[in-house]
């Protein structure tokens, strides 16, 4: 029996959230006003790791912060969440990343100051961790600079310590996406529809999955208002989103991993794993934050389709 279902390894970074009907900066020293501000827990490997302990799997995580009010903040706030935050590491030198979310009614924009995000490096990775988990799940790929290197060879020893592996990679602020190297000793993948396109090198989706699944076991992609898409193999399922009504789009796709995630591990067959991703992604937007409104078990067996 192992301690933990998950290792997560990730940034960990507080959101402001500025939620309004026009969130759009006016330059020219402008002012404007918003309808709400929100701090609250951020990074997309933490929300995820937080609705896998929301579903009820047994979470670690490993990420770095400042010694700081934010960084002080995130780890109460994970702890809080039922997250094992015993392999985080604390640096005096460094200041905690952070998010600012421009959320609108219909779509957000973000802006992120790195801070502590992408100094965690291999030498700060617990790896006894590795044999006390089943799953070893990465986010933020293209942020970890450090530790980025060192993915694919700790994802092989994972393997080799008989772990499956998932990453999400979420955006590319460089634009390079290049991501073949971990997709080598990967289980399951997690884009979104652009970071797909962007990554498989294709503006068709069909071509861009496919081109995808022919290096990934299994592939779940976030379609946003349409709801999910999963393929293994041959087999490919789609599902529509859970009509909610929609607060804040913020951790959604997030969300939505580790609904996946919990199928997967649960070995459910691949459209229930997906339905239960798209509920936890819909459901997740119906409060302000990432990790608010992320809904228990019960509540998306009990939720009307």
């Amino acid at each position: 029996m192992k301690a933990f279902d998950i290792l997560v390894i990730g940034e960990i970074n507080p959101d402001l959230i500025l939620r309004g009907n026009d969130v759009v900066p006016a330059f020219g020293q402008a002012e404007k006003l918003v309808d709400e501000a929100r701090l609250t827990i951020g990074s997309s490997s933490v929300i995820m790791a937080c609705g896998a302990a929301r579903l009820g799997l047994r979470v670690a995580f490993i990420g770095l912060v400042g010694d700081d009010e934010f960084g002080r903040f995130m780890l109460n706030a994970m702890e809080e969440k039922g997250l094992d935050t015993s392999a985080c590491i604390v640096d005096e030198q460094l200041q905690t990343g952070m998010s600012v979310i421009l959320s609108g009614p219909d779509d957000r924009a973000i802006l992120t100051y790195p801070g502590s995000i992408p100094a965690l490096h291999i030498e700060q990775i617990d790896e006894t961790l590795l044999r006390q988990t089943g799953h070893l799940h990465v986010g933020s790929y293209f942020l970890l600079d450090k530790l980025r290197p060192d993915l694919p060879a700790l994802f092989a020893r994972a393997r080799n310590e008989g772990l499956t592996t998932s990453v999400d990679t979420n955006w590319d602020p460089r634009g390079n996406w290049e991501v073949a190297e971990m997709l080598a000793h990967c289980d399951v993948f997690l884009p979104n529809e652009a970071e797909l396109r962007f990554i498989a090198g294709e503006d068709n989706f069909s071509a861009a999955h496919q081109k995808l699944a022919e290096q990934i076991p299994t592939l779940a992609v976030k379609l946003g208002a349409e709801g999910g898409m999963a393929r293994e193999g041959e087999e490919i399922v789609t599902v529509p989103p859970v009509k909610v009504n929609v607060v804040d789009t913020t951790g959604a796709g997030d969300s939505f991993d580790a609904g996946f995630l919990y199928g997967y591990l649960r070995k459910w067959p691949l459209e229930k794993s997906l339905k239960t991703a798209v509920a936890c992604g819909s459901l997740s937007t119906r409060a302000a934050g990432g990790t608010t409104a992320q809904p228990t078990l019960e509540e998306i067996a009990n939720w009307e389709w």
